[in-house]
């Protein structure tokens, strides 16, 4: 599996640890602290890819960007939405040139 289609496998991954909560999960320790705990891991990865963007090296910004977008994948299925959800309101935002 390569490239963008593993952003669906990683989602497929977070709804099964959101189902059935391995004790070890890092992902199920977010969710049992609730939409906040989450949304505050993802405001907080936000800042820090957004600092790497200026500070930082390219493979750091690399980095925290993945903590972003795995975070933000976490609140997503918590709050029963999909990544496709997105890319479709994305795909509904586009208006190619004429």
């Amino acid at each position: 599996m390569a490239g963008i289609d593993f952003l669906n496998t990683l989602e497929g991954i977070i709804q099964d640890r959101l189902d059935d909560p391995p004790p070890e999960s890092y992902t199920a320790r977010i969710a049992a602290g609730g939409n906040l705990l989450a949304a505050k891991k993802l405001a907080e990865e936000a800042a820090e890819a957004a600092l790497a963007a200026v500070v930082e090296s390219p493979a750091r910004l690399t980095e925290e960007s993945a903590d972003l977008l795995y975070h933000l994948l976490v609140l997503l299925r918590m709050r029963g939405l999909s990544l496709e959800s997105v890319v479709t309101e994305l795909e509904g935002r586009h208006r190619p040139n004429s």
